[in-house]
């Protein structure tokens, strides 16, 4: 068991202070859309539950998400909360009052988003920025690596309309002042407690403070002092207004990635030091990527490391006597570890709340083996560019009506076959409930797929360690190196089966595929680990005698958990030193990036258009970015029409092309398949099949299926009219 929480968080878990704001933790969530609004930018019920969710499990600070101050001039989405009239105050008071409640703090972030303002765009107005015209910018490596279904949803979204600029007058920036300060008042009508003015990720304020952006020579630009003059005028008139019991935090980038003379660490200090001088309480230290580079976007504002912007957040906190918040992929022990280290004095946690709204209560219990991690998949976000409402892989409730959880009213004994996400997600969901839950696992370990995919992708081998451990602590009875037959789970007389066995992956009809140096996805994982195959024979994909004896000889001293792998692998790798990858999926192109990290020569062939298309594309956009930095080359619309001992050949636009492999890694042919659960329905069970067992839809597919399958109860159904095979 872990640690207690007063001493492994004490920290992040201590009371905490923000201008005249008592907080009872140090914990934040951020302001994340949810695009839940009504057509005029009211808060609806939806809305108003989510944050509630996550003041019920101990958050000390909720941070309302990005609000148009002027709505719908300068606004982002119709979706979004507005704050340009009285109609706003009644849905934010009823949000302040029910956080209270919870014992959790609320303020609003409030936001003009200038050259972001795609809703002045679709109304035929002109979006106001420092300096017009717009430093000259190309989108094409923003497009690429994106699905034609992808471009289709973003276009839809811009009604084919081009967006058009206008420098900002004295005039209208003062008119932009008298918005952020009516916002304000308006927000402390409704008892919340204070605002975040947005003045970061490229939004109006931003793009004043940033030299790229801002090319002014009036007393708007041209220096610190000038390009700093807006948001100082903002934060003293809101100041002026609500008075000194008012919250004002900031919310800054840190660091302008990838923009030529953007704002740098340096700088962002200078712009926080002149917010507090305005009257600022707090600073929250965020940054912003490039807006026409995809990578860009895992720069900022979503990074795709843990603790990206930590350097950034102390070069800023040391500039300032007043708290900052840091933000940029902080789980709870080391944004402990930056409140320890004078870093930051509060931390925000975004999608770790989206993925377990329980988070700190978890913390506060002393089991944060049972919180259910984010696996940094991008789900959530993707979803934005579309302005639709994020969905979680790890959480199935988020950004859907499902199901709420609640306690059965008839307790029935839940058996489940397979011990992956789909069937681990049942069994905590089932137990959760009240049901008695046994579970089988053919392998030794738990985990499935997922468990080997941390090989490659480390995050996903948290998500199964937090499964395995809800379901020990709910109490679930687990079977591993184990494969029932239909006569033997009949034995248990379960009321319910649920077969989570998951997909099927063979060899495609392709001349060569049988030849030694072939594996399939499969073949890799169990020489990589030592699990056991289906159909009990170990594919070696053509490596020597001492090579097998070096490799059994690892899985004999158990040096092949995830972790070892990753470690010992870029050490020694029994696979030849060019390797060929058929199948272009997420697969495909995560074993790929794997093996050229290794100092293979990779190639890719994918046989259609698209390469990682299941992946969320700014998730895509980072992986083939790495791919591409390490040397993978990427050949699409590549048909394989034959694998020889040294070479594949494959057909490109009608001609042949041939690339030496070593070995070849057969990463598609997966399909969904469940004979097992036909064997259970012949003899009278009740049977659902569940993840990709049913449905390919990798981990997220699995934790939808798993959740929703075990969330109701169904034994009212006829067997007949349950998911087919």
């Amino acid at each position: 068991m872990s640690s207690p929480a007063s001493s492994a968080h004490q920290h992040l878990l201590s009371a905490g202070r923000i201008g005249a704001l008592d907080l009872r933790n140090r914990v934040v969530m951020p302001a994340m859309d949810q695009n839940l609004c009504t057509a005029d930018g009211l808060l609806t019920e939806a809305n108003i539950d989510h944050y509630e969710q996550r003041a019920a499990g101990g958050i000390g600070l909720a941070i309302l998400e990005t609000s148009a101050v002027a709505y719908p001039v300068g606004a982002t989405s119709r979706h979004q909360p507005s704050l340009s009239s009285d109609a706003c105050i009644d849905g934010l008071h009823q949000l302040a009052t029910r956080l209270h409640a919870k014992g959790t703090r609320v303020i609003v972030q409030a936001c003009h988003h200038g050259k972001t303002a795609l809703v002045d765009t679709l109304e035929d107005r002109d979006q106001l920025v420092p300096s017009a015209p717009l430093p000259a910018m190309d989108y094409g490596s923003f497009a690429i690596d994106l699905t034609m279904d992808e471009l289709m949803r973003m276009g839809n979204r811009m009604q084919g309309k081009t967006a058009s600029h206008r420098q900002a007058t004295v005039d209208d920036l003062a008119w932009v002042v008298d918005q952020f300060a009516d916002a304000a008042e308006r927000i402390a009508t409704a008892g919340c407690d204070g605002i975040e003015i947005h003045a970061a990720h490229g939004y109006l304020i931003s793009t004043f403070l940033s030299p790229h952006w801002n090319r002014r020579d009036d007393g708007y630009g041209g220096t610190v002092e000038g390009r700093t003059r807006l948001l100082r005028e903002i934060v003293a008139a809101i100041r002026s207004r609500c008075g000194a019991g008012f919250v004002v935090v900031v919310r800054l980038d840190g660091c302008e990635f990838r923009v030529d003379g953007g704002i740098t660490p340096q700088l962002a200090a200078q712009h926080a030091q002149a917010a507090v001088d305005a009257g600022a309480d707090a600073i929250h230290v965020s940054a912003m990527g490039a807006p026409d580079s995809g990578v860009a976007f895992t720069d900022g504002p979503l990074p795709w490391q843990p603790g990206q912007y930590r350097e950034i957040t102390s070069v800023v906190r040391a500039a300032v006597d007043v708290p900052v918040i840091a933000v940029g992929r902080l789980d709870a022990a080391l944004g402990d570890e930056m409140i320890a280290a004078g870093e930051a004095d509060f931390i925000a946690m975004g999608r770790g709340l989206l993925a377990d709204p329980q988070l700190v209560s978890r913390l506060n219990e002393g089991r944060p083996d049972l919180i259910r991690p984010c696996i940094n998949c991008f789900v959530c976000v993707a979803e934005n560019f579309w302005d639709a409402s994020p969905r979680c892989a790890v959480n199935a409730r988020l950004g859907r009506d499902a199901p709420v959880l609640s306690a059965t009213s008839e307790p029935h004994h839940l058996v489940i076959i397979g011990g992956g996400p789909a069937g681990l997600e049942a069994a905590r969901v089932g137990a959760a409930r009240g049901h008695t839950v046994t579970l089988f696992e053919r392998d030794r370990q738990l985990g499935g797929t997922a468990r080997f995919s941390a090989v490659t992708t480390p995050l996903n081998g948290d998500l199964v360690d937090y499964l395995i451990a809800a379901v020990a602590d709910l109490g679930v009875t687990v079977h591993t190196a184990t494969t029932p037959s239909a006569a033997e789970v009949a034995a248990l007389k379960p009321d319910r089966v649920l077969v989570a066995t998951g997909a099927v992956r063979s060899r495609p009809e392709l001349r060569g595929a049988d030849l030694d140096h072939v594996l399939t996805g499969d073949d890799l994982r169990l020489m990589l680990t030592g699990e056991s195959s289906p159909d009990g024979v170990q594919h070696w994909g053509g490596i020597s005698t001492w090579q097998k004896l070096i490799v059994r000889a690892g899985q004999a001293l158990r040096l092949t958990t995830p972790a070892r792998v990753r470690t010992l692998s870029r050490r020694y790798m029994p696979l030849g030193s060019s390797i060929v990858v058929i199948g272009g999926g997420l697969v495909g192109v995560e074993i790929a990036e794997f093996l050229a990290e290794r100092d293979r020569s990779v190639t890719v062939l994918e046989p259609s258009a698209f390469l990682a298309s299941e992946m969320a594309h700014p998730r895509r956009w980072r992986t083939m970015h790495r791919a591409r930095s390490h040397g993978v080359e990427f050949v699409t619309n590549a048909v394989p029409v034959e694998i020889t001992a040294s070479e594949v050949t494959f057909e490109v636009g009608g001609e042949q092309q041939t690339v030496a492999a070593d070995q070849v890694v057969i990463a598609d042919g997966v399909f969904a398949r469940a004979p097992i659960a036909d064997q259970l329905r012949a003899i009278g069970l009740h049977v659902d099949v569940i993840g990709d067992a049913h449905d390919v839809g990798y981990i997220e597919g699995a934790i939808r299926s798993g959740f929703d399958a075990a969330a109701t109860d169904a034994l009212q159904q006829s067997p007949t009219n349950h998911h087919s095979s």
